[in-house]
Order: structure tokens, then C-alpha cells, then sequence
């Protein structure tokens, strides 16, 4: 992987999210303390006049707690053969053991933050927190979107200042 600059990134970004999905990462490499899980939910955006990471967060999910304690937070996208790896982050929390282990995958330093990226990511996003809110039922304007939330565990909403980009060649205009 090499850097992106952000001018030159490029991706599918509905097939990226909705089908390929990310890690999320966050917490602090050095300490040893970070968590993560598999988001199929967020964007990628300007907002005020800054590029961002748009992501969401149940306040039941493990990576909660990490999202809330730390400043950054990476999203990291995998080719095709990690999908099983990403289901079973997806799925299994953190809470009572090292998850990551019972994966082929491997944390390693982010460049510019603290919150650690993976090894076999052919895409890394590293992000600043810059604002957060939650999800409020009585903004849905489209009643479907209610169904999503059975148990009212409305979503954090976070914005990650994208501070730096690396990825492969897929990722990058010519």
C-alpha cells in the first residue's frame, strides 16, 4: 500500500460500504488498548470544508466504549478472501476475548494516529473524531427506517476528519 492523496482517491463507494465492508478500528496501538468491528453502515464526505469518515455505532457494541475513550479511529477495507474474517468481527464481540486471533488478520501502526490498522487492509482510512450526535426516532422522516432499531438502540453518529490515506493501486485515480 502507499499513500492516497485525498484528491486522488477513488473507489466504488456503495459497493465499498454495502457489500465489501470495513473494520473499524479504535483505541490506541502503543497501550495495547483498541477494539474493533465490521461497519457496513457510514460515508465518506466534505463537511465543513474538510474531508470526512462518516460512521455509526450502536451504544451495546464494545467498539462503543473505544469510540467514546479515543480521538481516532480507522476504517480498513480487505480483498475478497478476508469476507469470512469481517463476518466473524462482525459478529462476535470483543468483550470476552481476542477476536482478532480467530482471524487471519494482523494489527499494525497506523501512520499519523493512534488507533491501529490492519496488515492484510488493501485500504486504510485514518480519521480524527471531530463531532458526534445520536440518533434521535423522532427525526426519522421515513418510517421505515424505525425497523432498524427493535431493541431502541439508536446509533452514535461520528465524524472522523480524514487525516491520511493509504491504499493500493484499486484505490487511487490515474
Amino acid at each position: 500500500m502507499q499513500a492516497i492523496p485525498l484528491d486522488r482517491f477513488d473507489s466504488d463507494i456503495f459497493k465499498l460500504w454495502d457489500k465489501q465492508w470495513f473494520l473499524l478500528t479504535s483505541g490506541d496501538l502503543k497501550n495495547g488498548h483498541y477494539n474493533t468491528m465490521t461497519v457496513s453502515w457510514g460515508s465518506f464526505g466534505i463537511m465543513w470544508n474538510k474531508p470526512v469518515a462518516i460512521v455509526v455505532v450502536r451504544p451495546v457494541r464494545h467498539t462503543f466504549g473505544f469510540m467514546e475513550k479515543y480521538d481516532t479511529f480507522t476504517l480498513s477495507a480487505f480483498p475478497e478472501k478476508y469476507h469470512n474474517d469481517l463476518k466473524l468481527l462482525g459478529t462476535k464481540s470483543g468483550r470476552n476475548g481476542d477476536k482478532i486471533a480467530e482471524t487471519g488478520l494482523h494489527v499494525c501502526a497506523s501512520q499519523r494516529i493512534a488507533a491501529p490498522s490492519f496488515k492484510e487492509a488493501e485500504l486504510s482510512v485514518e480519521c480524527k473524531k471531530i463531532y458526534w450526535d445520536d440518533y434521535k426516532p423522532e427525526h426519522f422522516l421515513d418510517n421505515t427506517i424505525e425497523k432498524n432499531y427493535p431493541r431502541k438502540d439508536y446509533h452514535r453518529i461520528y465524524y472522523g476528519e480524514i487525516r491520511h490515506i493509504l491504499g493500493t493501486n484499486r484505490y487511487r485515480t490515474k
